[in-house]
């Protein structure tokens, strides 16, 4: 079992665009990402603080990867 990757906001927007997600709206401390198939991504925007592993997992299975390939975008 590979262990949780642990990113910052930036990191995995850079992750999510590469996706070919694109800003769609923030709210408040929060960026909406949605792609062309209308998946939706929403990332926590906190500096450069580390994402607690149950965000980034969220945010992976939101966007339909796995943590495999996660690693392989960063």
């Amino acid at each position: 079992m590979s262990r949780d990757p642990r990113v910052t906001s930036k990191q995995i927007i850079k992750v999510v665009k590469r996706l070919g997600f694109v800003l769609s709206r923030q709210s408040g401390s929060h960026e909406i990402y949605k792609n062309s198939e209308n998946k939706r991504v929403t990332i926590p925007i906190h500096g450069a603080k580390i994402l607690h592993p149950k965000i980034v997992i969220s945010i992976i299975r939101d966007a339909g990867i796995t943590k495999d390939e996660l690693k392989e975008l960063l």
